[in-house]
């Protein structure tokens, strides 16, 4: 796995996170940490980090093409070994 697609996944897991506890309980995570602690007000590093989990999860779109490739890959694969 490349780095940038760990980066990507950390980030996405904590974007997760912060939106299931502002879903369940109202609490912001990130804002609490580098704004004001009110949902939305995330300060300056905050929308920073909002900006980054954003671009996380647009670059884990590419995720899908490469698992589809490698599935190809590996069903070619399988079809070789059988007709062997």
């Amino acid at each position: 796995m490349k780095a940038v697609d760990t980066i990507a996944l950390i980030l996405l897991i904590v974007g997760g996170i912060n939106w299931a506890l502002v879903g369940l309980f109202n609490f912001d995570l990130v804002a609490s940490l580098f704004g004001t602690g009110e949902p939305g007000q995330a300060g300056t590093v905050g929308t920073i980090i909002y900006v980054l989990v954003g671009l996380a999860a647009l670059w884990a779109i590419s995720f899908f093409g490469r698992l589809a490739e490698s599935s190809r890959y590996v069903h070619r694969e399988i079809a070789t070994e059988h007709s062997t």
